[in-house]
């Protein structure tokens, strides 16, 4: 019998779903999962109770540790200098932490551009703006702007660091909440997300996650470790450490299609900087036009655009499910629309996630990817496979402008354990990297491994 001491309860407060699973931490074992839909119009602990109460009877655990999407998730604005470089850093960044970026605005910021800001809602403001040493004017400027608009939400500085200080007097006299964090690009060509990213996560713990009016004082803020996304990049990185190569996750949803990559950069990419930017070799993109209802009729007009043309019966059914985002495939013929709106779906979202953000950048290169995972309920869910021939649409895609990874072994994360991985990896390592392992066996047996 394991100890109640050795039991860890990691939970998912989605949008949809409330999601359990319980991990026994002396071996990385999983005890039970349970799912329940989220209780966003009552409190969201009920949905927490509720999963609970399911997996009472694998015992009680004396942690819990939670991530949370609902309410939106996390929504970032990013206030940068020019608009392809240090603005296009801080959107990256804020991707890889886990956020919905909702507003990108560069240059010294105008009225009109405090307006836009504000109209956008943003749950928190990622600053940024110059290299460290460099002309600080346009970084103090917004600091100023930020600190006089009439703006409810906490400021994440990752700009210049030389001018970190000035920044904090302008934001302190006025009051407002900020976090300073290492610059997101200290030097052309490098991205440095690691600071920038612990402070989104702190500020999003600290300042954002209560204010959502999720839960009525009864422990959710104290529960949550960090946005979903974050959690879930955070699982794939150990499961790239666990497989000891690059992994790629694509996660299919309702409203978006997330890509979350982990790549050790191999030979002229490990050595030359040639983007302006740089590289984020652990990065996560979100394609708010890609998913299986609310952005159904999305992956029908980008289709067109990459002249990859769905059938006129799956594209009334996109309309279908977009109207009416609750309904459910019955039929085969349904499910045969599923399936092509998730193939392009993944496909599409996997082009944008490798694909340079600037003409003068290179792919990412995924042809070294050891593992595709899939992720999203179309594919844990659908009958008959149909996960498997997504991601093998994925594999062979030739569409997206590189080599494509050709020994890549594919499976489905049926289960739902990235996000517990993610929760684990800071405080439990060794079970977290037991539990990613966990992912690996439908990758062995359904993967392809041609020669």
């Amino acid at each position: 019998m394991t100890s109640a001491s050795a039991r860890v309860l990691c939970v998912d407060v989605g949008s949809t779903f409330t999601k359990a699973v319980l991990v026994d931490t002396t071996t990385g074992a999983v005890l039970g999962t349970a799912s329940h839909p989220t209780t966003v119009s009552t409190d969201v602990m009920d949905g927490v109770d509720a999963v609970r109460a399911d997996l009472a009877g694998s015992g009680e655990p004396t942690e819990v540790l939670a991530c949370s999407s609902a309410g939106g998730g996390l929504r970032l604005a990013v206030v940068g200098y020019e608009r392809e470089v240090t603005a296009e850093a801080g959107q990256r960044v804020g991707l890889s932490a886990g956020a919905k970026v909702v507003h990108v605005a560069s240059g010294a910021m105008t009225g009109d551009d405090v307006k836009a800001l504000r109209a956008a809602s943003p749950d928190l403001v990622l600053l940024v703006g110059g290299t460290d040493g460099g002309n600080a004017r346009v970084l103090l400027h917004n600091a100023e702007r930020l600190a006089k608009a009439r703006l409810s939400a906490p400021v994440v500085v990752a700009g210049n660091t030389d001018a970190a200080d000035e920044v904090a007097a302008l934001l302190t006299s006025t009051g407002r909440r900020f976090v300073v964090a290492d610059n997101v690009l200290p030097r052309i060509g490098v991205v440095a997300p690691e600071s920038a990213r612990a402070a989104i996560r702190e500020a999003f713990l600290t300042h954002v996650i209560g204010g959502k009016g999720l839960s009525r004082g009864r422990g959710f803020a104290e529960l949550v470790q960090a946005p979903t996304p974050d959690a879930v990049l955070r699982g794939v990185e150990v499961l790239a450490g666990v497989v000891g190569g690059d992994v790629l996750v694509v996660d299919v949803g309702g409203a978006t299609t997330d890509v979350y990559s982990v790549i050790t950069p191999q030979g002229e990419d490990a050595s030359i900087q040639r983007e302006v930017v740089g590289t984020l070799w652990h990065a996560r993109t979100v394609e708010a036009d890609l998913g299986m209802r609310w952005s159904a009729e999305g992956v029908v007009e980008a289709c067109a655009r990459e002249r990859r043309a769905l059938d006129g019966a799956t594209a009334e059914y996109a309309a279908r499910v977009a109207a009416d985002t609750a309904h459910l495939a019955s039929s085969p013929q349904e499910w045969l629309a599923e399936e092509e709106i998730a193939s392009a779906a993944a496909v599409l979202a996997v082009r944008r996630h490798g694909r340079p953000g600037h003409p003068s950048e290179h792919p990412r290169p995924l042809a070294e990817v050891t593992v595709l995972v899939g992720s999203g309920g179309v594919l844990r869910h659908a009958p008959g496979g149909v996960g498997d021939r997504v991601l093998e649409q994925v594999l062979s895609d030739h569409g997206g402008g590189w080599r494509v990874p050709v020994a890549a072994r594919a499976g489905v994360d049926t289960a739902y354990l990235l996000f517990a991985v993610g929760l684990l990896a800071d405080h439990h390592p060794e079970a977290a990297a037991v539990l990613a392992a966990e992912v690996l066996p439908a990758t062995v047996a359904t993967g392809r491994h041609p020669g």
